[in-house]
C-alpha cells in the first residue's frame, strides 16, 4: 500500500516539528512531492535542521494555518493532508485558553473549508493525541472509551477531531483520525520539559543532571518510538478502510516511570534519578495510567509497534549526542 504513495502531492501542516519531519523524511523515501507549511512558532518544536536530510526535496511555506488565502492556495491539488500544526505546549495553554482555541480548533475548521471549496476529494489525517480520553476506567483503552480531556489543549484536540468527523459525515472529505499515545525519538524539540517526557529525560541524562520522577514511579505509559508512530500513519493513510474512523496508535502493554528511567540510564551508561512531588500544573493535568489498545489498526492495516523500548532510547541517544548543537 506504501507504494500508492509514489508521485502524489502530499500537504505537511507542522511539517518541521517532531513527528510531522520524521513523517516528511519518509514520504519523500517514498517518493511523493511533499509540500510542508510551518510558521516555527518559538518553543513548538519547528526545526528546520529536522528536515535536512530531505531539504532540497520538499517545498516549504512558512505559514500559519489559520491564514484563509494561503490555505485555500495551499490545499489545492493535493492528494493527502497530514495535519500536525497546532499549539502543543501544556502551561500556556493552562494560562491562556485562547491561543489554543484560535490555534487547534480555528486553524483545523479553516483548512478544511478551504478543503470543501477547492479540494474536497483530498484524503484528510488527522494526528490527534492519546490525551483525548483523559483519565482512563480500564487498560488497555479503546477507541469506544469515554472521552474526558483535563486540560485545554486535549479538549482542543478533541474538539478538532469531532470537527474533521463533520467534514467526513457530511461534506465528503475523507479523514482519518488517529489519537498517539507518548512518542519519542530523533528531532523532538529538547529545549524545555513541556513536550514529551522521554525526550526531556535523555537531555537530563546527556547533561549529567539528575532525573525526577513524580510520585512513587509506578505510572504507567505505553511509549512509542516514531519510526513506529511514523509507520501507524502511513498505514493508516494508505488503508481505504480506515477513513472515517477514529483509531488509537500505541502499546498495549505499558511500561512504568521507573522503568523507562532505569532503561534510559542503563542504554546511556550513565544518570540517576531522584523521587519528587508533582508540580502544582502536572498534577491538575495527570490521567493516571494509560495503554493504548490497538485492536483494531492492527484488524484495518496489520500494524503493530516492533521497535523495542531499549533500542528505540539508543538510537535517540545516538542522535542527540550527535546533533546537539540544533537541539539545545
Amino acid at each position: 500500500m506504501k507504494n500508492s504513495l509514489r508521485t502524489k502531492r502530499i500537504l505537511v501542516t507542522g511539517g518541521l516539528g517532531f513527528i510531522g519531519s520524521n513523517l516528511v523524511i519518509s514520504l519523500v523515501k517514498l517518493g511523493a512531492k511533499v509540500t510542508i507549511i510551518d510558521n516555527l512558532t518559538p518553543q513548538q518544536g519547528g526545526n528546520l535542521f529536522n528536515i535536512k536530510p530531505v531539504a532540497n526535496r520538499v517545498t516549504t511555506h512558512f505559514n500559519d494555518i489559520r491564514d484563509i488565502p494561503a490555505m485555500t492556495q495551499l490545499v489545492q491539488n493535493q492528494d493527502y493532508i497530514f495535519h500536525l500544526a497546532r499549539q502543543t505546549d501544556h502551561i500556556i495553554s493552562q494560562t491562556d485558553p485562547f491561543p489554543d482555541i484560535d490555534i487547534n480548533i480555528r486553524g483545523t475548521t479553516i483548512i478544511l473549508e478551504a478543503c470543501k471549496r477547492v479540494n474536497p476529494k483530498v484524503k484528510f489525517i488527522y494526528i490527534g493525541t492519546r490525551g483525548q480520553y483523559g483519565k482512563a476506567m480500564r487498560l488497555p483503552v479503546d477507541e469506544n472509551a469515554p472521552t474526558n480531556p483535563k486540560g485545554m489543549y486535549e479538549i482542543t484536540n478533541l474538539a478538532a477531531e469531532k470537527i474533521i468527523g463533520i467534514y467526513n459525515d457530511i461534506h465528503g472529505i475523507p479523514a482519518v483520525m488517529l489519537r498517539l499515545t507518548n512518542t519519542y525519538g530523533p528531532r523532538a524539540q529538547m529545549k524545555h520539559d513541556r513536550s514529551g517526557i522521554v525526550n526531556w529525560f535523555i537531555r537530563l541524562i546527556l547533561e549529567g543532571r539528575p532525573i525526577p520522577i513524580f510520585g512513587d514511579g509506578k505510572l504507567k505509559r505505553d511509549f512509542l518510538y516514531i519510526d513506529d508512530a511514523v509507520e501507524a500513519i502511513i498505514n493508516c493513510a494508505t488503508t481505504p478502510a480506515c477513513y472515517g474512523e477514529i483509531i488509537n496508535v500505541g502499546l498495549s502493554d505499558p511500561d512504568t516511570l521507573l522503568t523507562l528511567v532505569k532503561t534510559i540510564i542503563r542504554v546511556a551508561k550513565r544518570g540517576s534519578f531522584e523521587f519528587t512531588a508533582y508540580s502544582k500544573e502536572r498534577a491538575a493535568q495527570e490521567p493516571g495510567d494509560f495503554a493504548s489498545d490497538i485492536t483494531k489498526i492492527k484488524r484495518l492495516t496489520g500494524w503493530q509497534p516492533h521497535t523495542k523500548l531499549d533500542l528505540g532510547l539508543a538510537k535517540t541517544i545516538t542522535y542527540y549526542q550527535k546533533n546537539k548543537e540544533y537541539y539545545w
